[in-house]
């Protein structure tokens, strides 16, 4: 080796890869989305806008009559399954569960779900006479709750803050809003953000891990009482990202 030669390795080891783009995200267009809840109108909502878009969808629902008779009103090639077959063939699968049955569901379904890419995007929420209010778990969040219930699955959260009326309107071509993606592996988290960006008007950011969650959750308390007061159905955006 020649002394010229050892000269210059340090300064090639030394030299470092470019950042990543944040933006380079994956192409997600051929994986199947399972939505659990995919018969309320969170669930609904999202299920008709992915399969809009072109992706392959599966709603699931407690029972498979009520989820084929829901795909069918869908349109867009939407299928409909009891809870575990949804679980099953997909390879995405969204929470959109009511609260109150948010634990339990998923304790049921921890071995259809292993292995699962699994976004939760259920918000605990309590309503009284001054109106909407968050409520914090035990674990933290419903995130951090289904990470708990579901140790073979890759949890994420996302689509907390998306208006079910806007979704659901098939008037309407583009859902003006950022979705907020929490999660514990990159990787991951770049799989949800590049599905957000599959609908029209949608951008998937990055918003932290897990730990995180309960407080984006909880945001949706706000924007009801945004929606109420103005009559709309307010959504939100991340300014210079």
């Amino acid at each position: 080796m020649t002394s010229s030669d050892s000269a210059q390795q340090p300064a090639q080891a030394s030299a470092k890869a470019p950042a990543k783009d944040p933006w380079d995200l994956p192409d997600v267009s051929g994986l199947a989305v399972g939505v659990l809840g995919g018969t309320g109108p969170q669930g609904k909502g999202l299920a008709y806008r992915l399969a809009r878009a072109g992706q392959k969808v599966i709603i699931g629902s407690r029972a498979a009559e009520r989820a084929e008779s829901a795909a069918e009103e869908l349109g867009h090639g939407v299928e409909g399954a009891d809870n575990a077959e949804c679980a099953r063939r997909s390879d995405i699968v969204i929470v959109a569960v009511p609260w109150e049955g948010h634990g339990k569901t998923l304790e049921s379904l921890r071995e259809e779900l292993a292995g699962k890419l699994v976004v939760d995007c259920v918000n605990p929420l309590g309503f009284d006479k001054q109106g909407a209010y968050a409520l914090k778990p035990e674990e933290g969040s419903a995130a951090e709750q289904a990470a708990a219930l579901l140790p073979d699955s890759r949890v994420t959260a996302a689509f907390h803050h998306l208006s079910a009326v806007l979704l659901e309107d098939p008037e309407i071509d583009e859902i003006d809003t950022d979705v907020m993606v929490l999660g514990e592996v990159r990787a991951d988290v770049e799989i949800v953000q590049a599905l957000a960006g599959r609908i029209p008007g949608m951008r998937g950011v990055f918003a932290g891990r897990l730990r995180n969650a309960h407080q984006v959750e909880a945001l949706v308390a706000n924007l009801i009482s945004v929606n109420r007061r103005y009559k709309a159905h307010a959504g939100l955006r991340v300014t210079d990202v």
